[in-house]
């Protein structure tokens, strides 16, 4: 999403976009408002956040809600990445649910539009939630055993709220990592594919590999056995 959301910010106004900035407080505050309804900034990865004033921002949402099915039209930042995680759900028999915060554009509703775009590539059959609040609400009320998630406040939600791992895909540098969130027994990987190596090994049957579950919990932070 944040290579399609910098040029269309480019294209209406004009200026380079490109720029990776630090999180500006007061343009989230004022965007997190009672009763607003148009998507916050907060929508945006920490690690993409583009430099913007507020009333920028919420042009550019509205502007990408004008699009006809803006988000069939993404590329995967992992190409392939999609494709393997159903190979590897398939073998492995995991039930896999999608959540996403996206809010609707012209076209299709967005659960359908990610729906297409999940099976486009690779992943046939795709179930997909689209969340309003905590995902650790969700994931306590489906009792779902591991969550994956892009942003830190979501692994905080699912770690407060649930019952479940939360595994944050975090491909800044890590030391802008955000310190709560080895403390708290958050895992953290650099990219899908890592997420994806750890998850089928802990998985593994014990007696395959002895002692390769507790070097995987011990990499992610992590100190129980996991329930997958």
């Amino acid at each position: 999403m944040d290579a399609d959301l910098i040029r269309h910010a480019e294209a209406l106004f004009g200026e380079p976009m490109t720029r990776k900035l630090e999180e500006r407080a007061g343009d989230a505050e004022e965007l997190a408002k009672p009763g607003d309804q148009k998507p916050a900034v907060d929508d945006v990865p920490a690690s993409a956040r583009l430099h913007m004033t507020a009333r920028q921002t919420r042009r550019l949402w509205q502007h990408v809600q004008s699009i006809d099915s803006f988000w069939e039209g993404l590329r995967e930042i992992e190409p392939g990445a999609v494709a393997r995680l159903a190979k590897v759900a398939a073998d492995r028999r995991w039930e896999v649910i999608f959540l996403t915060k996206r809010p609707d554009t012209v076209g299709a509703i967005a659960q359908v539009q990610s729906q297409r775009w999940l099976e486009a590539n690779g992943f046939t059959l795709p179930s997909v939630y689209v969340v309003q609040g905590s995902r650790g609400l969700v994931a306590a009320s489906l009792r779902l055993d591991i969550v994956v998630d892009d942003r830190p406040e979501n692994c905080l939600d699912v770690v407060v709220d649930s019952k479940a791992r939360a595994i944050l895909v975090w491909r800044d540098d890590e030391k802008n990592l955000p310190v709560a969130a080895r403390r708290l027994g958050i895992g953290v990987v650099k990219t899908i594919a890592e997420c994806l190596d750890i998850l089928t090994q802990i998985d593994a049957p014990e007696n395959d590999r002895p002692g390769l579950i507790a070097r995987v919990f011990k990499l992610l932070g992590l100190n129980e056995t996991a329930r997958v």
